[in-house]
């Protein structure tokens, strides 16, 4: 992913000639992290840390006490740093950091870690920050964008994985990239750099059944195999794992994207990626889909289910049981 480029090009020169500001924005945490991390770990040694580095937090600090922090004189070396956690939290006042911003204390890296948003850049201390520092955007992160993020995370540690495994990976872990982070994290400490990620080891380390999943009742579905798709439900019916209103969730982006499918005039994986807004890792998909449902039939599996989405929410259910919807959501779907 281009982010890691930017990322690799910060790390180098904060390593060689640390700024004196870093704002770190967007609405994916999991870079800010990094980033900030690499900061925290790097720009002093832990010597100078004990006296040297301070961590703030938004909603504990206030934008005045940031600024006196930052004027106070290192101890012991030549420079400071002060990272603030949250930093969005001081949104509403963050105007009066731009007498500070402007100018910035030479001994002093600042680092402000306004995660969910972005400071808005037509404010003078936003500028004042892009003229004497470093900006970092971390823009949200898409659904097609999630394949991409676990094969280079795992190629890094020097880890190939099966196309089943991807899926199983993607379709449990959602595009939470702290937490598939974390879990890729775990899953180094078993397996040795060359081996391949199997659907076997994802089931065994990260707990995704590799036949009794969503992705898996979604192909059932796809493919109107109704045989499998009841095996699922009823695993579901009695596991954790299960749960309606989540199968529903997935369902119904999928037979939204079906309808864009039907209505994109380029077939091609390539254009179908492009339509949907997927990986052409997963073009194929809605490709066989196709084949099963039409147009109109997807758009009534949409209809089916929101109707189902209420009963599995308690909407008009009277007493029945989970497995029940998800058979009657199967079966409707199935029969359009």
């Amino acid at each position: 992913m281009n982010q890691d480029i930017k990322i690799a090009q910060l790390e180098k020169d904060a390593l060689a000639h640390p700024a004196p500001l870093y704002l770190l924005m967007g609405e994916e945490p999991y870079y800010i992290d990094v980033v900030s991390s690499f900061l925290e770990e790097k720009i002093l040694s832990e010597e100078e840390k004990a006296f040297n580095q301070t961590i703030l937090y938004g909603a504990s600090t206030s934008v005045q006490e940031i600024a006196d922090t930052a004027t106070r004189f290192p101890m012991g070396t030549d420079r400071q740093l002060i990272i603030v956690r949250e930093a969005q939290d001081l949104d509403s006042s963050i105007d009066k950091l731009q007498s500070y911003a402007s100018s910035p204390a030479s001994f002093t890296t600042l680092v402000l870690c306004y995660k969910g948003k972005n400071m808005d850049k037509r404010k003078s201390v936003y500028k004042s920050f892009a003229k004497n520092g470093v900006i970092f955007e971390s823009p949200r992160v898409y659904e097609s964008d999630i394949p991409v993020f676990i094969k280079d995370t795992l190629e890094k540690k020097g880890i190939a994985l099966t196309q089943k495994a991807m899926t199983m990976m993607v379709e449990s872990l959602g595009t939470d990239l702290s937490r598939i982070a974390s879990e890729i994290e775990k899953l180094t400490l078993v397996l040795p750099s060359g081996s391949t990620l199997s659907p076997e080891a994802v089931e065994k380390y990260i707990g995704i059944s590799r036949d009794f999943n969503n992705f898996e009742m979604q192909k059932a579905v796809a493919t109107r195999d109704a045989a499998k798709a009841i095996r699922i439900a009823e695993y579901f019916s009695t596991s954790k794992d299960g749960s309606p209103i989540a199968t529903v969730a997935i369902l119904f982006g999928f037979f939204s994207k079906m309808i864009l499918y039907h209505n994109s005039p380029d077939k091609s994986p390539a254009g179908v990626a492009k339509a949907l807004g997927v990986n052409p890792f997963f073009a194929k998909d809605y490709q066989t889909a196709a084949q099963f449902y039409n147009l109109k039939q997807s758009v009534r599996a949409i209809d089916i289910l929101r109707t189902i989405d209420l009963k599995a929410k308690g909407v008009d259910a009277g007493n029945i049981s989970v497995y029940d919807i998800y058979k009657e959501m199967i079966f409707s779907i199935m029969n359009t």
